[in-house]
């Protein structure tokens, strides 16, 4: 079982790393032609790099466009960001303070994120314009997202399992050395689960984490008047026509 988890974590970190880096790279490389900022837009470069901060952090476009959607997705990215912060103390040794002060919160964090996914989930079924723009992947990605969650909570509720030795694994992968890993089932299948997750994050609609620094319409500023907007092909084509 050691082996097993060491090799596929391995080879799931470097799909991960590689895949989520080749995606960042292309899009970084295709050109936005036109200037199509969502308005109303920031006048200014800072303006739209403080808009897509908002964005990111608060998910302003969603808030003023569906505010039930809005609080579901709240729920289930605040709950995960608690709950990966909790998780950073399988990788440090000595333990960071900030991690050590919101352990106690991390149940919570996991309560949460079981919560909006259960919800973004139940309105992808019972609404019927989602339903019917929803394909597989859609319904994939949240069920496995909840297994994960599920898994994660059976093993603080239900059957505990070695944290010691568990961290004591991770951190030994890190310094490529295999340490044992409880043979423990909810265990095996949470960490199946987070493996999965990180194979198909790079190929999946997940992506649109690292994407949303991409967009055009929440990235670019609203000043067409003041500064002329040449995608660098246009710009090419320019230079050898003079």
């Amino acid at each position: 079982m050691t082996t097993f988890f060491a090799v596929l974590y391995y080879a799931a970190f470097a799909v991960l790393v590689v895949g989520v880096g080749l995606k960042i790279a292309q899009y970084a490389r295709v050109p936005a032609p036109l200037k199509i900022p969502t308005t109303p837009a920031p006048l200014t470069r800072s303006g739209a790099a403080f808009r897509v901060g908002r964005e990111v952090a608060l998910f302003e476009s969603l808030f003023k466009a569906n505010k039930p959607l809005w609080i579901f997705a709240m729920v289930f990215h605040l709950g995960l960001a608690l709950v990966l912060i909790r998780h950073l103390r399988y990788f440090q040794d000595p333990v960071w303070l900030p991690v050590t002060l919101l352990q106690p919160f991390g149940i919570y964090g996991g309560m949460a994120m079981i919560a909006g996914l259960a919800a973004l989930l139940v309105r992808r079924i019972i609404v019927a314009r989602i339903a019917y723009i929803s394909g597989p992947s859609d319904y994939a990605m949240l069920v496995l997202l909840l297994a994960i969650g599920a898994s994660g909570m059976m093993m603080k509720m239900v059957a505990h399992t070695d944290i010691i030795a568990v961290k004591a694994f991770f951190i030994g992968l890190m310094v490529f050395e295999l340490r044992p890993l409880p043979a423990d089932p909810i265990l095996g299948l949470h960490l199946l689960l987070v493996a999965a997750l990180m194979l198909v994050f790079p190929f999946s609609k997940l992506l649109h984490a690292p994407g949303i620094f991409f967009s055009p319409t929440r990235n670019q500023a609203d000043d067409p008047r003041e500064r002329r907007h040449l995608a660098p092909w246009a710009a090419d084509l320019e230079r050898e026509r003079t």
